[in-house]
């Protein structure tokens, strides 16, 4: 009988999104006709814009003819969406990235596990805490997290607590490690680094050889000068960082899935005789290994955001996700909440009543308010008291939400 591989029966048989599912899906059964607004996982509601729809109508009737046809593409994606996302999110700010430092993929959340790859078992992993819940699994997946504890903590990983009293700052690790994962604007708490506190993050990888795994997929929802939209707007990011992109939430590409990673020439890793290679030229063995390439008819969708007509269309998204983000913020202050993020972000981080812990406040909120949020707990310990609202919602449910709450 074959062997299999044992990390990933030490994860949790659940993953959050599946439980926070599942609960649902018993209320709606017990009552049938409850009102449930949806303000938990991450999807966007409204369409795509009609110029990436318009696009893969055009794309999508070129497959008729054999002239026009397109098979295999490259793994790396095609060239003019590659060059497309130089000009646009990065000579636009004054980074120098090349199209072949770009890949294109199916999302950010495919590339972010799948970059352990590249990496060997023993790299020390730092995680801020709480945290996306794919950074963790997947290293349980590889090997590189050690075994779960009976806190739900595994025992190599480094775990940077972002919480209220360190204003969701992480602390730089005191103890050696090889990779670390930053996501800013964060999921889950919302909240930021300015150029200034990124710097020193910048400053810690360089000084310790250690890699920056920076999941910049809400870059697009920051409204405040000081905030970085990409790490390489940081002197010397592009030594010491890989950065994660998605046009699920820029764009609402969440089922259309199209997003991409960068990956600098200049970054290096070290073999274990002690031989400098290029991270680049890792990923891209690793791509054209596992990965056949985005499909056509979507990259030209993606291409299409960054027409005239495309960025005004995708502006009209992000205006109005930002806004049930300011309503939901207001909205929870003024029911006596204790609020963080929506301003940079289209998550709002707010803490639970005294007394109840994040699933128990998950239930009550589901049951008594038939309103869906995400459970603190379920992305790290320090997430624990903490429940997330989502700001991908209409505005009727938004609006409805709040005012449930007020009650």
């Amino acid at each position: 009988m074959a062997q299999i591989n044992d990390n990933f029966i030490k994860i949790p048989a659940t993953y959050l999104f599946s439980e926070i599912a599942k609960r649902v899906a018993q209320h709606k059964e017990e009552n049938p006709t409850a009102p449930i607004i949806r303000m938990g996982i991450g999807d966007v509601s409204l369409p795509l814009p009609d110029a990436s729809v318009d696009a893969m109508i055009v794309a999508a009737n070129e497959q008729r003819s054999a002239e026009t046809f397109r098979g295999y593409g490259p793994e790396q994606g095609y060239a003019f969406l590659r060059e497309a996302i130089v000009e646009n999110d990065f000579k636009s700010k004054g980074i120098a990235i090349e199209s072949d430092e770009i890949f294109v993929s199916d999302g950010a959340k495919s590339d972010t596990g799948n970059i352990g790859d590249i990496f060997d078992v023993s790299n020390r992993v730092a995680i801020t805490d709480p945290s996306y819940p794919v950074y963790v699994d997947t290293n349980a997946m590889g090997g590189r997290a050690g075994e779960p504890t009976a806190s739900g903590a595994w025992t190599n990983l480094v775990y940077l607590p972002c919480n209220a009293e360190n204003n969701f700052v992480p602390a730089l690790p005191t103890e050696k490690v090889d990779l670390v994962y930053l996501c800013y604007p964060n999921n889950p708490t919302g909240t930021t680094l300015t150029k200034k506190q990124l710097a020193v993050w910048v400053e810690y990888a360089k000084a310790n050889n250690a890699i920056i795994l920076f999941d910049a997929a809400y870059e697009a929802f920051i409204t405040e000068e000081n905030v970085p939209h990409s790490i390489y707007e940081i002197d010397g990011a592009k030594d010491v960082a890989i950065e994660f992109r998605s046009f699920s939430k820029t764009a609402g590409f969440t089922g259309t899935r199209c997003g991409y990673t960068v990956v600098p020439k200049q970054l290096l890793g070290t073999s274990s005789t002690g031989e400098k290679v290029q991270i680049n030229k890792l990923w891209n063995r690793r791509q054209t290994t596992k990965f056949n390439g985005t499909s056509y008819i979507v990259q030209r969708a993606a291409e299409a955001t960054y027409s005239a007509e495309g960025k005004k269309q995708v502006k009209a998204l992000l205006d109005f996700y930002k806004e049930n983000a300011r309503i939901i913020c207001e909205g929870l202050i003024k029911a006596g909440y204790t609020v963080f993020g929506g301003v940079n972000a289209p998550y709002v981080w707010a803490k639970a009543p005294a007394g109840l812990g994040s699933w128990d406040y998950f239930d009550y909120l589901l049951k008594e308010k038939n309103i869906v949020t995400t459970p603190g707990a379920g992305f790290g310990a320090s997430g624990e008291g903490y429940v997330r609202f989502s700001a991908f919602g209409s505005r009727e449910n938004t609006i409805e939400a709040m005012k449930r709450l007020e009650k």
